[in-house]
């Protein structure tokens, strides 16, 4: 086991029963090796396949961090948990074989990662460094409804970065949180306008999702931007 002092992850944000991780990704050899001994066998195949070492970091820090804390919070061994895919690739837990009634999503951008975790319901997360990109005409072009596109063509040089990465968060989340991927037009996702000016939080309903609510919060920070959504039980 790690100690509380070695840990490269600690509790980052609460979200009502969601709590946010953060995983800190900057190399370590030491935090590594100790994060390799955690992963299975299919995950460690998994991490020799990776061609680069950034990415092999930014995979075995994320899913020992992760193995660590769904073992804390399902009260499972190490050696009991496993995991599965669905339908359109979205992991899910398993204790010994058995579905485990937590959601969890898992989002990393250069030295950030970031866990979500809830008792239930669809749940996503996504974390950008807020990195300048070159592409980010056709990026905005893309997956920007008319409304979401306009504003950010208003905005020039470091505030249009900045907020295209605040509403890319958002909608990232949302779409991981659906948990159907590419089959989504994720133009047609807008974000509330509340959120678009400004709100931090709020809760709402898409016409792509039908008869489903989601709290949609803006968790950025001043080195990244972030997001989360969960989906809201009926009586929410």
């Amino acid at each position: 086991m790690i100690s509380d002092t070695d840990c490269w992850w600690y509790p980052f944000k609460s979200i009502g029963d969601i709590a946010v991780i953060h995983v800190d990704l900057v190399p370590d050899q030491g935090r590594e090796a100790e994060a390799l001994a955690w992963l299975d066998g299919e995950e460690h195949s998994r991490w020799q396949r990776f061609q680069a070492p950034v990415a092999q970091r930014r995979y075995v820090l994320c899913r020992a961090a992760l193995r660590a804390v769904l073992c804390r919070e399902i009260g499972c061994p190490n050696e009991s948990l496993a995991f599965e895919a669905a339908k359109h690739g979205k992991p899910f837990a398993l204790v010994d074989g058995q579905p485990a009634s937590i959601s969890f999503n898992v989002s990393h951008s250069g030295n950030h990662g970031l866990i979500a975790v809830a008792p239930g319901g669809r749940l996503g997360v996504d974390v950008e460094e807020r990195t300048p990109r070159r592409n980010l005409d056709n990026l905005i072009e893309g997956v920007f409804s008319p409304r979401e596109k306009a504003e950010l063509e208003s905005l020039e040089g470091c505030e249009q970065l900045y907020m295209f990465f605040r509403f890319w968060t958002i909608k990232e989340a949302l779409v991981k949180a659906h948990g159907k991927g590419l089959s989504m037009k994720v133009a047609e996702l807008e974000i509330p306008e509340d959120m678009r000016k400004g709100a931090t939080r709020c809760n709402g309903q898409f016409a792509q999702i039908p008869g489903t609510s989601w709290c949609l919060e803006d968790i950025g920070t001043k080195d990244f931007a972030a997001a989360v959504a969960h989906e809201l039980s009926p009586s929410s």
